[in-house]
């Protein structure tokens, strides 16, 4: 009997055809899937590009300029003083503190200008020609030195060496020129004659028509071109010229006193002197005031002047110059707070320890400044 379509025995017959569909389906899903994206694939947003790497920002430098200042301190007695420390110094820039950056009291190589004024007084010049070969001994090995001498023009004898043999025959060699500084008689300053004959006076030979020597010296020039030399030595040398002078300058210069310090300055420079025709020192209420061109030359670079009129006396000067130069303090710094509308800046070093004395440079140029990065 066959069955309605509601009875079990109907729903029997549709069973395999119902299985079938079913499985249709199953394999329709799955070749979809094959060959298409899923729901959560449909969804899932597309990758985008990768940002561009990010580029590092760029670097600003700004140089630091270093100034390096050596410092001569003294005791009461004019003896140096080396045992002190960073802590015993200061130091200001247009009046205002700066920061030390290095401190050194360790003894610096010298490169040496020799400077000889080769037109002094008879007297004078003599002294300083049996002194000569002395110079050679105050340089050691690590030490360089340059021979010039002067009068209207300077004149190189000898180029940098740290050959003391050869300096030393050099000073041999060298014949200094002189001058007499007595009035020197012409037919103006000769007393009445008559029949060709002079006659006595009771005043003696007037002085108003007498010759008296010329000085010719081109002190300036001659420092300038000293300068010119060292200015290129290295910055691990204490550059120094040390000058034996009379003190006389012509004003006929091709350099200004102003250049001259500018250029002793802008090039770490100091200027030791010896005057050949004083023998005691002047007074610091004077050098302040303004005396000879030597004094102020050494006052402004942080060198020295030293006074002599002896042999003796010029040989153990020389060691003594030598000796100081060598063993200053070093500092450095590097100008914060300045007036940048300036370039010469005023330099002040204080000692903190009491009845001590300095020497030191005054000032520096800063467009003459090596930077440092």
């Amino acid at each position: 009997m066959r069955g309605s379509p509601g009875t079990p025995a109907a729903e029997g017959r549709n069973l395999p055809m119902t299985r079938g569909f079913l499985s249709l389906c199953v394999l329709s899903l799955i070749g979809a899937g094959a060959t298409g994206p899923t729901i959560a694939q449909q969804q899932a947003p597309s990758p985008q590009a990768a940002p561009p790497p990010r580029q590092a920002p760029s670097r600003i430098v700004v140089p630091a300029y270093t100034v390096i200042v050596p410092v001569t301190v003294k005791d009461s007695h004019g003896q140096l003083v080396g045992d002190l420390r960073r802590g015993d110094f200061e130091i200001f820039a247009d009046d205002v503190e700066q920061h030390i950056g290095n401190f050194s009291a360790d003894p610096v190589p010298l490169s040496a200008v020799v400077l000889i004024d080769n037109d002094l007084p008879d007297r004078a010049a003599g002294q300083v020609q049996k002194s000569l070969t002395s110079i050679a001994a105050s340089f050691g090995p690590p030490d360089e030195a340059a021979l010039v001498t002067y009068d209207q023009y300077p004149t190189t004898v000898s180029d940098f060496s740290s050959n003391n043999d050869k300096l030393f025959t050099q000073l041999k060699r060298l014949e200094l020129g002189s001058h007499s500084d007595m009035v020197i008689a012409d037919p103006t300053t000769a007393g009445p004659v008559v029949n060709g004959k002079s006659l006595p006076t009771a005043t003696g030979v007037p002085l108003h028509g007498s010759k008296r020597y010329t000085e010719t010296d081109a002190l300036n020039d001659a420092l300038y071109d000293s300068a010119n030399m060292l200015k290129d030595r290295g910055r691990d040398r204490r550059k120094i010229i040390l000058l034996i002078s009379d003190g006389a300058n012509t004003s006929h210069n091709t350099h200004t006193f102003d250049e001259t310090l500018h250029k002793l300055q802008s090039s770490d420079i100091s200027v030791y002197s010896i005057s050949v025709t004083r023998s005691l020192p002047i007074g610091r209420s004077l050098l302040q005031k303004g005396t000879a061109d030597i004094d102020k030359y050494a006052a402004e670079t942080g060198g020295d002047t030293f006074y002599a009129a002896k042999q003796r006396d010029l040989e153990r000067l020389y060691s003594d110059m030598t000796e100081q130069a060598r063993n200053q303090y070093t500092l450095t710094f590097s100008p914060q707070d300045i007036n940048p509308n300036k370039d010469y800046h005023s330099i002040e070093v204080r000692v903190l320890r009491p009845g001590l004395s300095i020497e030191a440079r005054k000032g520096y140029y800063q467009s003459t400044m090596l930077p440092v990065h």
